[in-house]
């Protein structure tokens, strides 16, 4: 009887979810409803999904309204209806139209015009499929009204928003929320009515017990309305069915680019390969996911016809298909890549293929997908209220000044410290924590699908202009839409941008380099020692501190043991205890034996009988617990997240516990191993995931070993990476790179290299104008190089404060005139007014300026840089108040083991982290007088009287002391060194105490 229901995806308005709407209606004794949200659609499918466990009948609308004033609800009568009402929805979202007060003519849908809004609207005919809607509220004035005589267009629309009155004071607040406001300034017209609640269906009967015919109206409409989804096992794909006309045809097409690509992949096929090849390829032919392995084969060929650079990588990565078809340049056969991670006869839905491309080129090949399939959207996601942004929001709906907005946000206050106002903060904060509150992007989720994509939803248009789903990744794959993932990253741009710079930096070697030769790169002492050694700065995922303490700690030296700290370094394994097991056991062979249990060490003999990888859940969960592959694939998705909630995963995870049992493991062992699964299974990679992770980085790990400068300057072009810029900077004047400050004849915006000198793009200086960096390069290209400060004001056109930032950082140096006096003749030359743009008939007259001598001290320089650049190109220890009284660095730590020492760094990296108990601790990474890097570790006493300010310098006193061949300093205290006094300000305060300020 209710079919004007809302959840909380009617965002800022609804305040409860679709279960908890089904779970109202089994206590009110309803068997039928319709799910309307307010131009949403984004609950629907769940809805449909879960609504038999509450013996509801679900059926599908949409209350569509412009703002929160309603003009129609429109209820699909079955599927095709539900497509009609999305497409008429989608449409006026993303072209950001006003929704009409009069409903389409719809086919298959039905529309009801709330009774308020029909009056308003002086509306007096009605097509069949029109009706009009009729609330508890509105029985008082139905008797008096005009639409009393339209008995057989009068249905119960008594809309479902509330279920208590502190589900209205919540609507209440997100209403205040989305119109910025605060509460007591929120309008009667602005938020919804309180009556908006559900009633026992004989409660409803009885109140409209004097209008029996609306009753049977309604009854009427919803026995006419059916909508089914197919969320069985049972299911089949919805992705496109075929890539070209029919499966036969995709069948022969996958066969023969596997034929094609075996010699390309293998010197020599032998009869393993071809064993493993068959077992695949009947497998997906069976599963039905030949045309999903096509589109993605598609996908990359057309990335390689248009030279651009792909990784790809997921559980996929596992399969030899998809080497041959060179969706990835992981060899299964080499890894020995687990068979049933990558697809078994169990599982409903495809392997994961993760296909990176450069930043730059992801863009198009995104509009490439759109262009080249038919039913194609982006996938949503929602983007929920945190704990602290919703405390944020909720201080400033409820009037609470800045400062106890702050104050609440940081969590550091006890009950009786907080007044009336602040507690209503938090008890309506933990009311919104996790609520949707706004729709977003799934990170590179794509769907493509048989039917349109409006079938299952409406699409909103957010602003990368590609339409995008109303609901996630999880509801997807349970109808059957399983996305492809084409994810953007910068690691690929470096790699590219490196060759490019190669080809005209060092031409002669360019023609001999294969970025591709990845077997060649494996089998290469110079990359592999850099690895040893972890000198691995700006190369794809080895760079950070804690990877370069991983390499250490496990000796890497070789392609395997960099796919394996690939997974390692992910946070389950260090959480669970087992990233500090897989150490000792690697470097003691002796302990695997001891303590490794033998099934488990059977099961993963690579790693020690330690779980590393996501596919080691599969394995313990089918050969240590028991449970079938369908079973145990269950849990590694549990694991990661998307299911852990959900009762099929609970059953699962009991059955793991009861098998074990049954088995006789003990208890102790028993929940050693679940611990194990539980706490790392999330974060895990599959190893063919790692494995095209570590392809990666041998390919930046090749061209920092033989290109180490241009490399870098591609780093610094492509946003770094784990550090900034001037430690990327750093890095390469410590590999031999002369740095240059921007200069108007030889940078770019960009960072650019001649031979080894790199001269620092003009992006770098904080102020200037993206359009006067256009100007000054498209000049010079166009016109060659500037020849003096007035050639170069005839040229450019430039305001004062631009051109002084230029002057300021020493970028008119190739006249050899100083900077001061620049600066005065660019005064006495321009005005501070902006000067007009006008072609130029005859060149200009330029006065002689007779301007005194003037000097420019290094300091000044430094200090001009790091005001400008963000860093100065000096070492920033000669910058000091009080010069260093010792020159420790990196490479005494060694004969300071285990003893005190007192060291100088600038720091690199801090990274805060809390010790099981929650005290606070730091990591901290720094540059030592030599320009080598150390680490420091300061524990929770030493960080409770010690804590890092900022940028600078830190002399530190502590006790050097090695774990597995890697060398730290346990801090004991420290302290932040002091800067010289600017110089530049010194001369002014000066200048002051000798003649005397103006005041």
């Amino acid at each position: 009887m209710y079919l004007n229901c809302h959840t909380y995806y009617s965002l800022r308005f609804g305040t409860f979810s679709e279960v908890e709407l089904l779970q109202l209606a089994q206590q009110n004794h309803v068997t039928q409803l319709v799910l309307t949200d307010i131009n949403n659609t984004s609950a629907g499918l769940n809805f449909v999904r879960r609504a038999p466990e509450f013996g509801v009948r679900p059926i599908l609308g949409i209350d569509f309204r412009n703002g929160i004033q309603p003009c129609f609800i429109g209820i699909a009568q079955n599927n095709e209806g539900y497509l009609e009402l999305n497409d008429f929805l989608s449409h006026h979202l993303h072209h950001q139209i006003k929704i009409p007060d009069k409903a389409p003519c719809f086919t298959n849908a039905f529309v009801v015009y709330p009774f308020e809004q029909v009056l308003l609207n002086e509306q007096e005919h009605f097509m069949d499929h029109e009706f009009i809607g009729v609330s508890i509220k509105d029985l008082r004035r139905l008797p008096f009204s005009r639409l009393s005589e339209h008995k057989h267009k009068l249905v119960v629309q008594q809309p479902v928003t509330f279920r208590n009155k502190q589900d209205f004071n919540t609507h209440r607040l997100l209403r205040a929320i989305d119109k910025n406001l605060l509460l007591s300034k929120l309008q009667k017209g602005d938020e919804g009515d309180e009556e908006e609640k559900m009633y026992p269906v004989q409660n409803l009967a009885a109140a409209f017990s004097e209008f029996p015919f609306i009753l049977e109206n309604t009854e009427k409409l919803l026995n006419q309305c059916s909508i089914h989804f197919d969320f069985s096992k049972d299911r089949k794909p919805q992705n496109l069915r075929t890539y070209l006309q029919n499966v036969e045809e995709d069948e022969r097409l996958l066969e023969q680019l596997c034929t094609e690509g075996l010699p390309y992949r293998y010197e020599t096929v032998d009869d393993t390969i071809k064993d493993r090849l068959e077992k695949e390829l009947q497998l997906i032919k069976k599963m039905g996911f030949v045309s999903y392995f096509l589109i993605n084969w598609d996908i990359v060929s057309e990335a390689r016809r248009r030279g651009f650079y792909y990784v790809g990588r997921g559980s996929g990565a596992n399969s030899i298909v998809a080497y041959l078809l060179r969706i990835t340049d992981v060899d299964p056969m080499e890894l020995d890549l687990y068979f049933e991670r990558f697809i078994n006869l169990y599982r409903t839905n495809p392997p994961d293929f993760d296909i990176d491309f450069s930043w730059r080129d992801r863009p198009t090949m995104t509009e490439y997908i759109f262009k080249r399939f038919e039913h194609v959207a982006l996938l949503g996601t929602y983007v929920t209220f945190k704990e602290r942004g919703v405390i944020r929001e909720l201080g400033k709906v409820f009037g609470l000044p800045p400062h106890e907005i702050d104050f609440l946000s940081e969590g550091k206050y006890t009950l009786d410290q907080l007044d009336h106002v602040s507690k209503l903060v938090l008890k309506y904060g933990k009311l919104l924590k996790d609520k949707p509150n706004y729709l977003s992007i799934h990170a590179g989720g794509i769907l493509i699908s048989e039917r349109p994509l409006h079938w299952f939803s409406a699409t909103h248009l957010p602003p990368k202009g590609f339409p995008t789903t109303q609901y996630d990744m999880v509801i997807a794959e349970d109808v059957g839409l399983y996305k492809f993932d084409i994810l953007g990253q910068r690691g690929l741009g470096k790699i590219k941008e490196a060759l490019e710079i190669v080809a005209y930096n060092q031409p002669e070697k360019y023609e001999d380099i294969d970025i591709h030769n990845v077997k060649g790169f494996k089998r290469d002492g110079n990359i592999n020692n850099l690895i040893r050694s972890a000198q691995c700065m700006g190369c794809f995922y080895v760079e950070s501190p804690a990877m370069r303490m991983l390499l250490k700690k496990l000796q890497v030296d070789n392609y395997l043991g960099l796919v394996a700290a690939s997974s390692i370094i992910r946070p389950g394994v260090a959480k669970s205890g087992m990233m500090r097991e897989y150490i000792l056991r690697h470097r003691n062979k002796g302990r695997t034996e001891e303590k490794a249990h033998p099934v488990l060490l059977d099961i993963m003999p690579d790693t020690y009988g330690v779980m590393v990888y996501q596919e080691d859940v599969i394995k313990v969960a089918h050969h240590f617990a028991g449970l079938d592959l369908g079973e145990a694939d269950v849990l590694r998705r549990g694991m990661s997240g998307k299911f852990r909630s959900r009762d099929e995963f609970q059953k699962v995870q009991d059955k793991f516990i009861a098998n074990c049992r049954k088995k006789g493991y003990s208890e102790s062992l028993i929940s050693d191993v679940w611990n194990q699964v539980a706490s790392f299974a999330g974060y895990a990679f599959a190893k063919g995931h790692s494995a095209s992770y570590a392809v990666e980085s041998y390919q930046s790990l090749f061209l920092r070993t033989y290109f180490p400068l241009e490399y870098m300057v591609a780093v610094l072009n492509n946003g770094g990476g784990f550090y900034r810029s001037e430690f990327y900077i750093h890095d390469a004047r410590m590999l031999g790179a002369t740095i240059h400050p921007p200069c108007i004849n030889n940078s770019s915006i960009v960072n650019r290299i001649h031979g080894s000198h790199i001269y620092l793009g003009m992006m770098y200086l904080r102020d200037i104008e993206n359009r006067v960096m256009e100007r000054i390069v498209k000049e010079r290209l166009l016109h060659g190089p500037f020849v003096s400060m007035e050639d170069f004001l005839d040229r450019v056109h430039i305001r004062m404060e631009q051109l002084a930032i230029l002057i300021r950082i020493d970028a008119f140096r190739f006249t050899g005139i100083n900077r001061h006096e620049l600066l005065w003749k660019a005064h006495m030359m321009l005005s501070k007014n902006d000067r007009m743009e006008h072609p130029k008939l005859f060149p200009p007259r330029h006065q002689k300026f007779q301007i005194p001598k003037l000097h420019t001290t290094q300091l000044e320089t430094a200090f001009e840089q790091l005001e400008l650049l963000g860093f100065c190109l000096c070492s920033p220890f000669e910058l000091l108040a009080e010069p260093p009284r010792n020159a420790h660095g990196q490479r005494d730590l060694p004969r300071y083991l285990n003893k005190h020492i007192d060291i100088y760094g600038y720091l690199v990296t801090v990274k805060n982290t809390s010790t099981h108990d929650g005290k606070r601790m730091y990591f901290a990474t720094l540059v030592d007088q030599q320009g080598e890097v150390f680490d420091t570790v300061l524990f929770p006493p030493v960080a409770a009287k010690y804590y890092f300010r900022g940028k600078g310098i830190y002399r530190f006193y502590g006790k050097v002391v090695e774990e597995f061949g890697f060398l730290s300093i346990e801090v004991i205290k420290m302290q932040k060194e002091n800067y010289i006094q600017d110089p530049r300000y010194a001369e002014m305060r000066t200048s002051k105490k000798l003649f005397g300020s103006n005041k």
